[in-house]
């Protein structure tokens, strides 16, 4: 994963090539962590949303802001692409490469799960899983068959998806190291296609059931991340710049309540999204200036993954003090969704001190030699 250094500024030939230079690690990029958090942001934004936090003319400027807020998964499937393929090690076991993995995001996981089950057990109305269902989610499969879709821990059909990523990414790293500049820019090109003509088929219900949270059909933003990185490794990509990247993204963002399909949002924020990540890490590789990278909000990136997974949790603990979307006026729906922001802000600190930075140095930690 980035850090929150700074890499050093080097020129766009300098770029590191798994090619030639195959033992050097890659620089980090703390633009990437900054805009992890802000893509955590609007999927935040979008509960709140849900929950009917505002009503009458907040409600109107939430729903402005962040009825496109679930495009910020779309966002963290692209990331994760791109940052897999930027640090890949060569020569890296495949099965050392799924431990990491599993050491990033399972601690985490079972602590939440852990979390919803104490909530399912203690507070009225709370949506009780099955046997099944449960084991699916512990196991992160569960978003592969709609009825054990979203249970215990909503947000985490995602971390399904991404399971199904880290499983196919060792043979997708060996075919990008394979391909130069033209094969990766194909790749690429095919995987946005890919996106395009499932947007298309949703729209057209060719679909038994929805699409948006099938592991399978968001495989192609994945790929399309890691493509990209792999250009930038090879100082290959041409792209535009941060400005540009995010204004074209901001409008993707914007065009996605024009669409009345699930994954047809997909559609709407790929391309801007696609861009706008390579572009950071450029703008980080050359020292150029960027936002992404002030160290308050590299620091806010490195508890995103925490937030989001607890952040629903803590609003539907809230419904039991709240009501069931209680369409506050404007001042008072803002002073509810602060204090939520600001419990969830405290778990996701807690969780990345007490549980995920701890869990990872010690599933990590190498193995004691035996001395005769």
């Amino acid at each position: 994963m980035t850090t929150a250094t700074q890499a050093p500024p080097t020129s766009p030939a300098a770029a590191p090539s798994a090619r030639t230079l195959p033992s050097t690690p890659a620089p980090s990029l703390p633009s990437l962590t900054g805009l992890r958090w802000m893509a955590a942001l609007l999927v935040f934004g979008l509960h709140v949303h849900n929950f009917r936090y505002f009503g009458g003319t907040g409600g109107r400027i939430v729903s402005w802001g962040f009825e496109a807020g679930a495009s910020g998964v779309s966002f963290f499937f692209i990331l994760s692409g791109f940052v897999l393929m930027w640090s890949a090690r060569p020569g890296d076991r495949t099965t050392r490469f799924w431990w990491r993995r599993v050491a990033r995001i399972y601690p985490v996981h079972l602590v939440t799960v852990a979390l919803a089950l104490v909530m399912v057990c203690t507070l009225p109305r709370q949506p009780r899983p099955t046997l099944l269902q449960g084991l699916a989610d512990v196991f992160l499969v569960h978003s592969w068959w709609r009825p054990w879709w979203q249970t215990l821990d909503p947000v985490s059909w995602s971390l399904a998806c991404e399971a199904f990523f880290y499983a196919a990414f060792p043979l997708l790293a060996l075919l990008l190291r394979r391909l130069g500049g033209r094969g990766a820019t194909a790749l690429a090109a095919l995987a946005v296609l890919s996106v395009l003509a499932l947007a298309w088929t949703d729209a057209h219900h060719w679909w038994a059931q929805p699409i948006s949270s099938f592991p399978a059909a968001r495989l192609p933003e994945f790929v399309l991340g890691a493509a990209t990185a792999r250009l930038v490794l090879l100082g290959r990509w041409r792209g535009p710049g941060l400005e540009a990247s995010l204004a074209l993204a901001i409008i993707g963002y914007f065009l996605v309540p024009q669409v009345t399909d699930e994954y047809a949002a997909v559609a709407c924020t790929i391309t801007g999204f696609a861009l706008l990540i390579p572009a950071a890490a450029v703008a980080d590789l050359n020292g150029l200036p960027s936002l992404w990278r002030r160290r308050w909000l590299v620091r806010l990136g490195e508890l995103s993954f925490a937030f989001y997974m607890v952040h629903l949790l803590v609003l539907r603990a809230g419904t039991h003090l709240l009501g069931t979307r209680p369409r506050f006026h404007l001042f008072t729906g803002a002073a509810v969704a602060v204090a939520a922001f600001t419990v969830a802000l405290g778990l996701s600190w807690l969780l990345y001190e007490g549980v995920e930075r701890p869990a990872r140095r010690l599933l990590l930690r190498p193995a004691r030699r035996r001395t005769a």
